[in-house]
């Protein structure tokens, strides 16, 4: 009888022993290690306790990195996830279902491609004096483009690095909101449009209400992921002009490695932890996860 109470845990604490040394006991040592001032290459921790803390809050480029950050986090649930659900919508139409396997594949394509390649592609794509993005502005809008440089202009470069995000996720998102439209009973549908619901009543009120937890996963994969964003910046203008298009995780890339200041760096990673974690559960709080 012990053995059969003792068996559960066997199989399972492969599994917790991996969480504990590569999750849990990290964070632990993160923020132990924000309390100290230590570099990688000197021996030796001085104790500074909060001090760093204090320095974050009132480092402006911390808050630069943040706004873009939450920037991105905004724009990405409006062109990702909301955008994503309107194309999953679409494709699973009783109009298109039976021809969008090219429009599935065609939309994943780039979320399964390097952000290494997509980054310099983009690039190239917008450099004023090799790429086309200046000439089809010109093309379209008849704007004067000699002085545009959407990546090279503090003003403009995040916005740049937020629309290639847009374009290489959003197909990603509506794959995981098809598959929650797939698993909607067809009879949900056919008994709206006998009741004399149209396409968009349907969508509405069938539809999104079937895959809310679908739509939550969506949103906390989106939000999360804005605050761990770094390769694309760090690819396409490394911060850059100045901190204008800075992030958060590039933020603690430049404190660990560049500046050598590790404490500081640990401390960035803790407030980062925080924000990611609590959005988290804000999410799954607002939504009701779990209850239905």
């Amino acid at each position: 009888m012990r053995a059969k109470k003792i068996t559960p845990f066997l199989y399972i604490f492969p599994a917790l022993a991996i969480l504990l040394v590569f999750v849990y006991v990290p964070i632990i040592l993160n923020f132990f290690w924000s309390l100290f001032q230590w570099n990688a290459y000197t021996p030796g921790m001085n104790w500074v306790g909060f001090d760093y803390y204090v320095r974050l809050f009132q480092d402006e480029n911390f808050w630069v990195c943040l706004k873009n950050n939450t920037m991105y986090a905004l724009i990405s649930l409006v062109g990702q996830v909301a955008f994503g659900l309107v194309i999953a919508a679409i494709l699973e139409s009783q109009y298109m279902r039976s021809r969008s396997t090219f429009f599935r594949t065609l939309f994943f394509i780039p979320s399964i491609m390097s952000m290494t390649i997509i980054g310099l592609l983009f690039y190239l794509f917008y450099n004023p004096n090799v790429g086309p993005f200046n000439a089809l502005v010109h093309m379209f809008t008849g704007m004067d483009t000699t002085n545009l440089d959407i990546l090279g202009s503090p003003e403009t470069a995040i916005y740049g690095v937020i629309a290639v995000s847009q374009w290489m996720w959003f197909g990603y998102m509506a794959m995981l909101l098809i598959i929650g439209i797939q698993k909607i009973p067809d009879e949900l549908n056919e008994a709206a449009y006998i009741d004399g619901a149209n396409q968009f009543q349907v969508f509405w009120n069938v539809t999104i209400p079937n895959i809310k937890e679908m739509i939550l996963v969506d949103t906390i994969v989106c939000v999360v992921g804005s605050f761990k964003l770094f390769d694309e910046v760090y690819i396409m203008t490394k911060g850059g002009p100045g901190y204008s298009s800075e992030v958060l995780s590039g933020y603690i890339y430049k404190a660990a490695f560049r500046q050598d200041e590790m404490g500081y760096a640990c401390t960035i990673a803790v407030v980062l932890f925080i924000i990611t974690f609590l959005l988290s559960l804000l999410q799954m709080k607002v939504s009701n996860s779990g209850k239905e």
